[in-house]
């Protein structure tokens, strides 16, 4: 296999990924600020600054710019949050916590865009439901394992409470997000936090 020609210092491959990254960036910006009806291959590949073949290139249509969409938001989450447990291993349940919610709001607060399309495309197609619930329990399952410690796997009641508190702290920050829950961003992580110790202390 011959190797890969560098185009300006970067290779093919890597050159694949920044127009994959871009066209995702682009479609973000464009459901968080104007809608899932405004999504077209035509605005996408304008806002990305790319030419409309390498749209195809990665995507056969609507619902696999939001499946990527979604995995890539999930990477995000689970990676914000895994850094946020590994910076606080050792210290107090209410320091692991608080770090945790906070990594997993700030990956949707940051860029209000990012949040709202969010909240679009969990709805946006039966697969996209799916995705998003897949995404929930991923997220409480590695909830629950840093609740349990590393010396122990999480009880089924323990993983069925992290569940219910990351499933609720999705439509709680849907109404946040929205601006129908009158809280800074800190009550909102502080008041989480609360929960997430009062619910799983005793079961640690």
């Amino acid at each position: 296999m011959s190797a890969q020609r560098p185009y300006g210092g970067v290779k093919a491959v890597e050159r694949r990924a920044q127009r994959r990254a871009a066209l995702l960036g682009a479609a973000f910006e464009i459901i968080g600020a104007q809608g899932l009806d405004k999504l077209t291959v035509g605005r996408l590949c304008a806002r990305a600054g790319l030419n409309e073949r390498y749209y195809y290139e990665h995507f056969d249509g609507r619902d696999a710019v939001l499946s990527a969409l979604l995995d890539a938001l999930a990477e995000e989450l689970t990676t914000a949050i895994t850094r946020a447990l590994d910076a606080t291993r050792g210290a107090d349940p209410r320091t692991v916590a608080h770090a945790a919610i906070a990594a997993g709001v700030g990956v949707l607060a940051d860029d209000p865009r990012k949040g709202k399309a969010a909240q679009i495309i969990a709805s946006a197609s039966p697969e996209s439901r799916v995705r998003t619930a897949q995404t929930i329990t991923a997220i409480a399952d590695l909830v629950a394992s840093s609740a349990a410690g590393r010396a122990r796997p999480a009880t089924t009641a323990l993983r069925f409470r992290a569940g219910y508190l990351v499933g609720g702290l999705v439509m709680v920050l849907g109404a946040w997000l929205q601006g129908q829950l009158a809280m800074t961003r800190e009550e909102l992580i502080d008041h989480t936090t609360d929960v997430f110790v009062l619910v799983t202390g005793d079961l640690r």
